[in-house]
């Protein structure tokens, strides 16, 4: 069963998206449904884009539940290891 929760933010930041180049992503969407392209059932899937430029300029990712948990983990790890002086 699909929950349809879409959670949408504004982001700040750039992204390699297709054919190799990069782009500047302003919006992210994470939802939790069936994946496009992974090879499970269910997957946390994030969009980072730029909607001012065409739906081609998003970097995508399909994590399964337990993928998505290490990430938010390693993601606060490493932030937590940075000098507060230097993450503003």
């Amino acid at each position: 069963m699909c929950t349809y929760t879409t959670v949408k933010t504004e982001i700040d930041g750039s992204g390699k998206g297709p054919g190799g180049s990069w782009l500047h992503v302003t919006d992210a969407t994470v939802y939790y449904d069936h994946p496009v392209h992974a090879m499970h059932e269910h997957t946390l899937n994030i969009d980072l884009a730029d909607p001012s430029r065409d739906p081609a300029a998003r970097v995508a990712l399909e994590l399964t539940a337990e993928s998505a948990r290490r990430l938010v983990a390693a993601i606060q790890e490493a932030l937590a290891a940075v000098p507060e002086e230097l993450l503003t």
